[in-house]
């Protein structure tokens, strides 16, 4: 085929070229400096993810919500000052507590210790006592008023008040040491009366108490016969004390102690008193 057969045919070296790509560079007039036509491309900082334009970056973008971390530092000082101070507060409470506690704990333990000395100092003080009283010596009264007779403890002094040589009562006194003078209501350890009377008299005059609720009697067994046994205010002296009343041949018998501390030692005595009846 001819070009005259073909008339829209144009020859290859002819045909008009394309235009050039955006990326294709020009050489510029003044020297080796090439500018790129490409159209800027995004870039993206991977730290804040803020995208950049080209090589100019972007400044960076403050927080979106802002920066809570001085808020949190503040709350978190105060919620460990509060339990700092909590903390202190009882082991304060605690030490206050610990030594209300030790002190009462040795205040007891002294207390108790100082018990027990005394009660232990008044033992052996007892003790040497008891010792002290032995060996007992004997009482003997007047033959003719039926020979009594009984043991006491040889620290005990003895006082005869009345003899009965000339008949009458006959009346002795004992006490620790030294006898008190002699009276109604003077106390001593022990009143020993034999009676110029019956007994039947005697024991009257001990009813008026009983009714009255300042004596009770009992009946014990004194020198082999039943005798009784007075505790309470006694009829002479308003003594409070404990007699005992013996039917002696025509005579009564009155041992008396005129005080309670000396209970111990007046059963103990009347367990050994004795007589010819």
């Amino acid at each position: 085929m001819n070009d005259g057969q073909n008339p829209g045919f144009v020859p290859q070296s002819q045909q008009p070229q394309p235009n050039p790509a955006p990326n294709t560079f020009a050489a510029a007039t003044n020297g080796q400096q090439f500018q790129s036509t490409q159209a800027a491309t995004p870039v993206f900082n991977a730290g804040n993810a803020i995208p950049q334009m080209g090589n100019n970056a972007v400044s960076n973008a403050s927080p979106i919500s802002g920066d809570r971390r001085p808020l949190t530092f503040i709350v978190i000082i105060i919620v460990v000052s509060l339990i700092a101070v909590t903390f202190i507060g009882l082991f304060i409470w605690m030490a206050a507590q610990y030594s209300e506690v030790n002190g009462d704990v040795e205040g007891k333990v002294t207390a108790a210790v100082a018990e027990a000395v005394n009660e232990n100092t008044k033992k052996l003080e007892d003790e040497f006592t008891e010792r002290e009283k032995s060996p007992y010596r004997t009482f003997s009264g007047p033959a003719d008023y039926g020979e009594l007779s009984f043991k006491y403890p040889k620290t005990w002094s003895v006082y005869v008040a009345k003899d009965a040589s000339d008949g009458g009562d006959f009346e002795a006194y004992l006490n620790p040491d030294v006898v008190q003078p002699v009276g109604s209501e003077t106390i001593n350890a022990l009143r020993v009366s034999i009676k110029d009377s019956s007994y039947d008299t005697v024991e009257k005059a001990y009813e008026s108490n009983i009714k009255a609720g300042k004596l009770t009697v009992a009946v014990r067994q004194v020198g082999g016969a039943n005798a009784n046994i007075y505790t309470g205010e006694q009829p002479a002296g308003k003594i409070q004390g404990i007699a005992a009343l013996i039917k002696l041949r025509d005579k009564a018998v009155v041992i008396q102690t005129d005080a309670m501390v000396f209970e111990k030692d007046f059963y103990n005595l009347l367990d050994t008193v004795s007589y010819k009846s």
